[in-house]
């Protein structure tokens, strides 16, 4: 993977052969995230713009934040569904159109507003556990995002109240290493959450989602995902049965 910092928030990073794209998709964009090695020095919560390309292929943008420093680089949290950027890599025209250059520039960070992420970062760090739940139910855009790396479940949980959460942010806090019955319960229950397919779909691949849970998603995905579970993509050996079983309906 080759990467280049091409603007103060863009960076291009080009995937040398399909194989080494496989290979992130599996371990870091299927989880939302994403590897970016460089040398530059980032601001964690700095928004980028990323170009991502495949040798020989086309370029698809997206944007991201920096979440963690790594030995060689930093961690990023890809907007959106990062789990599609594989495929749409693969199928991306040979030359970007101009939406695309277009699309990056506009979507460049002011350095006012990374420096605002950082100074948010430190005042959330001195909370307390109690101040942190309670600030959650109404916290800002900035204030959830960074709510939503806590590895405290009941935060959460309690980020589920916010009114002003978006669909983008529930699906981050489906795909959670911290999930917990509660809060998958609450997504189960909410007839706004619910009703969005990649919700449903963030849960049922979530190891951390109960069984229970799962079983009763199955019926309400489509045929393309249950075939997905059906292959391997299961969290549990019931849930995988049960697709089969489900397949047998569609034909």
């Amino acid at each position: 993977m080759r990467t280049e910092r091409t603007g103060p928030a863009v960076f291009t990073i080009e995937f040398e052969s399909e194989a080494e794209l496989e290979a992130e998709a599996r371990t870091n964009l299927s989880a939302g995230g994403m590897r970016l090695p460089t040398r530059e020095k980032l601001a964690i919560f700095s928004r980028l713009t990323l170009l991502l390309r495949l040798a020989g292929g086309g370029e698809v943008p997206a944007t991201a934040t920096v979440v963690a420093p790594l030995p060689d680089g930093y961690a990023l949290h890809v907007d959106g569904d990062a789990a599609t950027l594989a495929d749409a890599l693969r199928n991306a025209p040979e030359e970007p159109g101009a939406e695309v250059l277009e699309e990056a520039d506009e979507a460049q960070e002011e350095p006012e507003e990374a420096a605002v992420r950082e100074s948010v970062w430190d005042r959330l760090r001195g909370l307390s556990r109690v101040e942190k739940l309670l600030l959650a139910a109404k916290a800002d855009r900035v204030e959830r995002m960074i709510l939503a790396q806590d590895s405290d479940p009941q935060v959460l949980y309690s980020l589920l109240k916010n009114p002003r959460l978006t669909a983008d942010e529930v699906i981050r806090i489906a795909k959670s290493p911290f999930l917990t019955f509660q809060t998958a319960e609450a997504m189960m229950k909410s007839t706004q959450w619910f009703s969005n397919l990649e919700v449903r779909v963030a849960l049922v691949h979530n190891a951390k989602t109960p069984p229970a849970f799962a079983l009763r998603i199955l019926p309400t995905l489509p045929e393309s995902e249950v075939r997905s579970i059906s292959r391997g993509a299961a969290t549990s050996m019931a849930l995988k049965v049960a697709a089969l079983k489900r397949l047998q309906g569609f034909t």
